[in-house]
């Protein structure tokens, strides 16, 4: 079974390339994943989770929260994100590689929060598993291509991915479905792949697509898209 589709921001024009520093290429869109290291937000949307929450999610999937220098290493080679996360030992911050007056105060690094006294408080997770397969992320780029975990072969048993779009405000989303094949079942109530127009389960929720029919092409109302 696997599914394969790709996604584009409307009324978008990409950003350009940064170049090369310390001999790695960035570019202007942001990794989500490197080093084992990944970026995850609730299924709610953004800075949810308590510290507990986040590292429930991580650890549902395989992994542990990241440590501080293993964020570190994922971001010498790339990794940026520009949401808070909490990290091992109740230890919150996020990852800059390039400079921006709206981010990380102008510097690059580690924009470290310290070790939390308040674990109620809420924010993303940043999770270490160097074995998990890719599976969900937050994505904030202008075009994504998203594939079952272990495509073009058949994803494992039991797995759960949630893949959050989030582009600019005032532009949307398209979903166009490139191959779809997922075990077929009346209701949909086996193996799915569920579209929602926002982050709400409730009142966000666009449709359940199963068996190997391909989805028209859905255009979300707003910025805002989960699957």
């Amino acid at each position: 079974m696997i599914a394969l589709l790709f996604f584009s921001a409307l009324l978008w024009d990409e950003a350009g390339a940064w170049g090369f520093k310390d001999g790695v290429l960035h570019n202007s869109i942001w990794l989500e994943r490197a080093a084992g290291v990944y970026h995850r937000e609730a299924r709610s949307g953004k800075y949810r989770l308590t510290f507990a929450e986040a590292k429930a999610v991580c650890e549902y999937e395989g992994g542990h929260l990241a440590t501080y220098q293993q964020l570190e290493a994922a971001r010498k080679i790339g990794f940026h994100v520009c949401a808070a996360g909490w990290m091992a030992k109740g230890r919150v911050g996020y990852p800059i590689v390039k400079a921006g007056a709206n981010c990380g105060f102008g510097k690059t690094g580690i924009v470290d929060y310290g070790i939390r006294l308040n674990r109620s408080e809420r924010w993303d997770a940043y999770c270490y598993n160097p074995n998990g397969k890719e599976c969900g992320g937050v994505f904030t780029d202008s075009r994504h291509v998203f594939k079952s975990p272990g495509y073009p072969g058949e994803y494992e048993n039991e797995q759960v991915c949630y893949w959050h779009i989030r582009v600019r405000f005032g532009q949307r989303i398209q979903l166009h479905f490139l191959e779809f094949d997922v075990e077929e079942d009346p209701a949909c109530l086996a193996d799915f792949l569920e579209v929602y127009d926002s982050y709400d389960d409730v009142s966000g929720f666009v449709g359940r697509f199963c068996g190997d029919e391909l989805p028209d092409d859905i255009i979300s109302t707003g910025n805002l898209s989960a699957l």
